[in-house]
């Protein structure tokens, strides 16, 4: 493992031996893999309740459409770290199945903002309800302590990688891992 500049303590605030700090990373690695496999599985049958042909990532921009209200193309496409393209044909495909349309950008009349139809609200509210549900059944014998401490867990994990991007450095390669000239 590469060495941290930052070595996690103890709660008493002591440091922390370096083996011990691998396995806690390697437990957190574990966990979040598994969470994130188990996540995309929810999310694709989340978005199947939506509509019988949408994809997991259509799902995902109108959660964001709905937490954002009317958004363009280009900040929705930011706001998710993919590429307009990606996100355009995605919008294709909601605004096809009626559950979102285009308007005029009351800041830029040249641009458009995407927003949810009743229909595609409706839907969102129904599949949002079920989501709820389970999570009660899941959570529903925790105690609110430990949930809410959950929750205080995750948004620090989130607001630290809330851009998105690894900062992890390039391997440098030898000579023979690097391609032939053609």
């Amino acid at each position: 493992m590469v060495a941290m500049s930052n070595p996690l303590q103890s709660t008493a605030g002591e440091p922390v031996p370096g083996d011990a700090v691998d396995d806690a990373l390697q437990q957190v690695e574990h966990q979040l893999s598994l969470l994130w496999r188990r996540a995309r599985s929810i999310s694709h049958q989340l978005s199947r309740q939506v509509h019988p042909d949408m994809e997991p990532a259509a799902y995902g921009l109108l959660t964001v459409i709905r937490r954002e209200g009317p958004i363009r193309l280009t900040d929705l496409a930011t706001c998710i770290g993919v590429g307009k393209p990606s996100v355009s044909r995605q919008i294709a495909f909601l605004e096809s199945v009626g559950l979102v349309y285009k308007e005029a950008d009351p800041q830029d009349g040249r641009a458009q903002s995407i927003r949810l139809t009743e229909k595609g609200e409706e839907k969102m509210h129904q599949v949002q309800d079920a989501r709820r549900q389970v999570f009660r059944e899941r959570l529903g014998e925790w105690p609110l302590e430990d949930v809410q401490t959950l929750a205080d867990y995750m948004g620090r994990l989130n607001a630290i990688y809330g851009d998105g991007v690894l900062n992890v450095k390039e391997p440098e390669l030898d000579v023979q891992d690097k391609p032939a000239a053609v």
